[in-house]
């Protein structure tokens, strides 16, 4: 088993989201899920509905070897191309998956039965629903708690895995948790990774780029520095911190602690996380 925790990716697609129509809100709770795993989100993108920007996406997602989550465009109306341009940029056919079909027609045969009709899966709109497995060969499907539409995995040759779910949210974040608590467990490092940061009063970025690149440099952790001019408690202040292993990140933190008297720092409150 690989234990060597992979890069997370995340990618958004839709023109509602860059025209404002709707507002973002995968971004902030992939990380929310993340996060309460111990893991951290590394990149993420978000591009409308063209197909040759979603190829050149996917095509740098599927070279990579991160773990990515693709939000959106898998449905099949026209402004749907995600699944098109994933089998583009592997450079693969699309096809029926199998059992996706059988997914789509259980789905179809409820709707029938709730609405009570005879189920028709000769008519057009029921064929047309089935559009909605078509998936490049070899994709596997990760399923739909919320309407079992399903959506679908591939590996890309670099390594990378991209996880495609559907844009609404009530089915994009159950899937997403499912990987992340299925195939992706044991990467899990729930109080196994920690951020501890101080206030700094006063204090200019560049003074303090010697002190950070130092901690870098002999601690196994990685600093962090969130400069404010305007905040109405602190006011002009920089939040610098680090973030890593809990036992690495307290050395570090006392070096942090100890460089900063020594330039004679006004130091506000602590933080951990």
């Amino acid at each position: 088993m690989d234990t060597t925790t992979p890069h997370f990716g995340l990618i958004i697609i839709g023109d509602e989201i860059l025209s404002g129509k709707r507002a973002d809100k995968h971004l902030p709770k992939v990380i929310e899920l993340l996060q309460a795993r111990g893991l951290s989100l590394a990149w993420a993108r978000c591009i409308g509905d063209d197909r040759s920007r979603i190829t050149a996406a996917l095509h740098d997602a599927f070279a990579g070897a991160d773990v990515v989550f693709c939000c959106g465009g898998i449905g099949a109306t026209p402004d749907d191309h995600t699944r098109q341009c994933a089998a583009a940029a592997l450079g693969v056919d699309l096809a029926l998956h199998p059992q996706a079909r059988e997914l789509i027609e259980q789905r179809m045969r409820d709707v029938a039965t709730e609405r009570g009709e005879v189920h028709d899966p000769d008519r057009s709109d029921n064929v047309h629903r089935l559009n909605m497995g078509v998936f490049p060969l070899g994709a596997s499907i990760i399923p739909n708690p919320y309407n079992k539409i399903p959506g679908f995995s591939c590996v890309g040759a670099g390594g990378s895995t991209v996880h495609f779910v559907p844009g609404f949210p009530v089915m994009a974040w159950p899937m997403i948790e499912s990987l992340l608590d299925g195939p992706y467990a044991h990467w899990h490092r729930q109080g196994l990774w920690q951020e501890r940061s101080v206030v700094v009063m006063g204090a200019m970025e560049a003074a303090l780029t010697p002190l950070m690149e130092r901690i870098e440099r002999e601690h196994p952790v990685k600093v962090f520095s969130l400069p404010s001019v305007d905040h109405p408690e602190h006011g002009r202040h920089i939040e610098l911190g680090v973030k890593g292993e809990p036992a690495q990140v307290a050395t570090a933190f006392q070096v942090l602690i100890s460089g900063l008297k020594g330039f004679g720092a006004e130091l506000g409150p602590e933080m951990v996380r």
